[in-house]
């Protein structure tokens, strides 16, 4: 096997309205562990001082969207998803998945084998935004940097912070189950919870 490359990218600052056009987008079409599939997606992200702002699009005929609540599994349905390690250091990182309705579901580990879910009291923490689009949907999640504080007290979003991430797409109960990355993986059976396949990203 060759060496796997780690992606780098750019966390741009925004003042004011976001303007998604002009941020940089994060292909996620690295195929794994499923046949063939015309599905593609990309990831754009950015932040201000108090915030992080991420951007998930998928392009998919037969989207599921069946999981709601809390405590719904959006993983089950087409799913876009981002992993963050806001301290590569520390051996954790935060993981953040969304489906069409909004269902959220956002845990911390080290591995998938020590994944704890968070449930925040307030449901609406992260300004979860989803829309369909012509070919597709698109999310938006705002993800407070006091959060991140709350497991990783030192973090902050400085000009040229390094951070580990992974954007992804899957649907485990769609018509077509698929898993695609936006950074290589290496695991031989469908695992996204690996932070030595999260890509890097720098704050601008």
């Amino acid at each position: 096997m060759g060496v796997i490359k780690m992606h780098k990218g750019t966390i741009k600052i925004q003042t004011g309205a976001i303007n998604w056009d002009s941020l940089d987008t994060f292909p996620i079409n690295r195929l794994y562990w499923s046949e063939k599939t015309d599905i593609t997606a990309e990831a754009k992200i950015c932040y201000d001082t108090s915030f992080l702002y991420v951007q998930l699009s998928a392009r998919e005929t037969h989207i599921r969207a069946e999981e709601s609540g809390p405590l719904g599994l959006p993983c089950e349905d087409s799913c876009l998803e981002f992993f963050l390690s806001p301290e590569p250091e520390d051996k954790r990182y935060l993981n953040f998945e969304i489906n069409p309705n909004g269902c959220i579901y956002s845990g911390i580990a080290t591995s998938i084998d020590d994944l704890l879910r968070l449930v925040p009291e307030n449901q609406n923490l992260f300004h979860p935004q989803t829309e369909r689009t012509k070919n597709g949907w698109t999310a938006t999640l705002q993800i407070p940097f006091s959060y991140l504080r709350m497991f990783f007290p030192n973090f902050e979003a400085t000009p040229g912070k390094r951070v580990l991430a992974n954007f992804y797409k899957c649907g485990d109960k769609t018509v077509l189950p698929h898993f695609l990355s936006w950074n290589e993986l290496t695991s031989p059976v469908p695992n996204f919870h690996r932070p030595c396949d999260f890509g890097e990203l720098y704050f601008e």
